[in-house]
């Protein structure tokens, strides 16, 4: 009996992915996408394997062993709805592999793309020496902005615990202990010291949103997600405090980046007089934004 091809193996596990109505999001944006990460994952392969029908490994034949390992995990990503990377407890992001579970919110942050490809340059200097990555979860920005500035010392904080011991794992993991140091609380640290920098990727989704949110989503720490936690219900409850709270703990030419995700509206609503600057990413330009301690210093006179 002819085995499957490898990327045979990956068109049916894309279909009834499809068919199952998973939702993608957490890594991937399609089916086809989540398949083959899954897939490659299983079988010990390099994420990057090319997967056109006409390539070498494409047409490389998956043993009956392999296709019942494929079949037991396509099958518990669709009855268990956790999301890839909870299964394969690896992300990656911006080529970086990273550790998660889940006690840490699935690292994605466009964030990432902004540190890696040096859009805050302009905005610091050689003086920048202090920086803060707030709700850090996993610790995965945290890690990559001690890659992207190796003079740099990064604070990696957060309210859950759990998920610090996760971002222990991955700072480890990179060897970065000595330069990237972890911090439980709730908000901005007070410290004695002011950051030049300070990244955050927040609990930002609306009370509307969050009650749709698909099983995927629900399977992470609501507390990474749920901005409402204060009463509110437009999802910018962290936000404000943040924003109230962070020049007090900023250098004079400091910046805040801070993700929002499609929360633009509900952001643009509650601060209608913060100058921000939209930062481009492959998500667009409304997404994430920069803002200056001045600025936020005239927002709270």
């Amino acid at each position: 009996m002819k085995r499957p091809t490898l990327r045979a193996c990956v068109d049916t596990a894309a279909t009834q992915l499809s068919q199952a109505g998973v939702a993608f999001g957490q890594g991937t944006q399609n089916a086809f996408d989540e398949a083959a990460w899954l897939i490659l994952w299983q079988l010990g392969l390099p994420l990057d394997t090319p997967l056109d029908a006409d390539t070498s490994t494409g047409k490389t034949p998956v043993t009956p062993d392999q296709q019942a390992q494929i079949a037991t995990l396509i099958e518990a990503r669709i009855s268990t709805r956790k999301p890839a990377a909870y299964l394969t407890k690896e992300a990656w992001l911006q080529g970086v592999s990273f550790y998660v579970d889940e006690r840490a919110i699935v690292p994605r942050s466009l964030i990432a793309e902004v540190l890696v490809e040096g859009h805050l340059d302009y905005w610091l200097s050689e003086t920048t020496e202090r920086v803060l990555d707030l709700c850090t979860g996993n610790g995965s920005l945290a890690v990559l902005a001690a890659m992207v500035y190796p003079d740099v010392k990064v604070q990696a904080a957060d309210i859950s615990a759990k998920a610090l011991e996760v971002a222990h794992i991955n700072i480890e993991r990179h060897g970065l202990h000595g330069r990237v140091f972890l911090r439980e609380c709730d908000g901005i640290p007070k410290t004695g010291s002011h950051y030049d920098l300070i990244l955050c990727n927040p609990p930002y989704v609306n009370a509307a949103s969050m009650a749709t949110l698909p099983a995927e989503f629900l399977a992470e720490p609501n507390i990474a997600l749920n901005g409402n936690k204060a009463g509110g219900s437009d999802g910018m409850d962290f936000i404000r405090q943040l924003l109230r709270d962070a020049p007090s703990q900023m250098g004079e030419d400091a910046i805040l980046v801070l993700e929002i995700g499609h929360e633009r509206a509900h952001f643009e609503a509650a601060f209608p007089q913060l100058e921000v600057v939209w930062l481009e990413t492959s998500a667009g330009e409304d997404q994430v934004l920069l803002v200056t301690r001045d600025a936020m210093n005239k927002l709270n006179p």
